[in-house]
């Protein structure tokens, strides 16, 4: 018993020297493991970069800008609709409306007209989807930190507070767009510089009103009371915009994510996905094919743009208020009140026909430009 007790006390310390071996080699391999898991999963860590930011947006501001470019001139028209230009009022209502409009206009001023406005469009577009692309993928990195958390609620608020931080930092271009492409006779053609000017410059009404029972207001307070001209003209039709841009952005986002997730799925995966290049991040999701894309993209625009559209039809009738009428500041309310009373409730829908014909192209193009590009970017 003794000299057994003896060999075994004998043997502990190499046994004890292979045990803590044993251990600190398992310890050593589940840090490993640890560590390559987040290695290999560095989505959140990487989102926070520089590097990342600017690739991201990037992506999205060529994603953007080749997008408004294929639909350019049905932009115009639908501007020309929605903001109800005399010229061409006539052509609303009818299937054919869309191609007769862009045929006179082509007639009157060649392709340069179906592009009016397109350069500033550009100047805007390419800011606005940088923010928007990248502020969606900081956003979603927060609130979104697993698989359980990838629910619609935080998909539609992470797409709805991109949009929200980008239309606030773009807007003023996207008025200096619509005015310019709102104008249609050559002999009131203006540069972008006279553009600004006049909107900078336009003035509200200065007629006090009168009440029954005080007595009307003088016009020297009126005038120092109320903000004659400014920057905020250029922030005409902004409470309609961050309204609409909610269900506009959001339901852009939430769709375009669900459907391409419907179109991975492993039944599908193998007609519907390619195999991503080494460069790409190997946490990300399957690379769809190019048709695979362009549904996902396409059936995003189609619910995004019913979502939001009066709220749309308000704002670019908000945007031209100093070019027609009376030339004074148009309300939110005034302005529903005055397309109610022009058209009733067919009007806050005028145009929609052009606006699935120019969305659904055109958001399914972003979309696929858009995941293209951070595969090449290695995003």
């Amino acid at each position: 018993m003794s000299r057994a007790h003896g060999a075994t006390q004998s043997q502990s310390p190499e046994m004890g020297e292979q045990k803590s071996q044993h251990r600190a080699s398992n310890e050593s391999t589940d840090e490993g493991t640890v560590a390559s898991k987040k290695i290999g999963n560095p989505r959140h860590k990487n989102k926070q970069t520089l590097d990342y930011v600017m690739r991201t947006g990037l992506a999205g501001g060529l994603a953007a800008c080749a997008a408004k470019t294929v639909v350019g001139p049905l932009d115009r028209v639908k501007i020309l609709f929605q903001a109800s230009n005399p010229q061409f009022a006539k052509y609303t209502g009818s299937w054919f409306g869309v191609v007769t409009a862009m045929r006179d206009i082509n007639r009157q001023d060649g392709i340069r007209g179906l592009f009016r406005g397109h350069s500033a469009t550009l100047l805007r577009i390419f800011p606005y989807a940088a923010i928007k692309f990248l502020t969606y993928e900081q956003i979603r990195a927060l609130l979104i930190n697993s698989p359980a958390q990838e629910t619609p609620i935080r998909r539609l608020l992470s797409g709805s507070l991109a949009g929200v931080t980008s239309v606030f930092f773009t807007y003023p271009l996207e008025v200096i767009r619509v005015r310019l492409a709102f104008e249609t006779k050559r002999d009131s053609r203006s540069p972008v510089s006279s553009i600004c000017r006049q909107i900078y410059n336009e003035q509200p009404p200065s007629v006090a009103r009168s009440s029954t029972t005080f007595a009307p207001i003088p016009i020297a307070v009126v005038a120092t009371s109320t903000p004659r001209s400014g920057l905020l003209n250029f922030y005409r039709g902004f409470t309609p915009t961050l309204a609409g841009m909610i269900p506009y952005a959001g339901m852009s986002f939430l769709t375009h994510d669900t459907a391409s997730d419907w179109l991975r799925l492993p039944a599908l995966a193998p007609c519907t996905t390619i195999s991503p290049p080494v460069s790409r991040d190997p946490t990300a999701p399957p690379v769809l094919r190019y048709w695979a894309e362009f549904i996902a993209g396409g059936f995003a625009g189609l619910v995004s743009q019913t979502a939001s559209y009066p709220l749309e039809v308000i704002r670019r009738r908000m945007q031209v208020g100093g070019a027609v009428g009376d030339g004074h500041r148009l309300g939110m309310a005034e302005t529903c009140a005055r397309i109610w009373k022009d058209a009733g409730f067919k009007g806050f829908w005028v145009g929609l026909t052009i606006g699935y014909v120019k969305v659904v192209p055109m958001v399914a193009v972003s979309f696929f430009v858009y995941e293209r590009m951070k595969v090449v970017l290695g995003v």
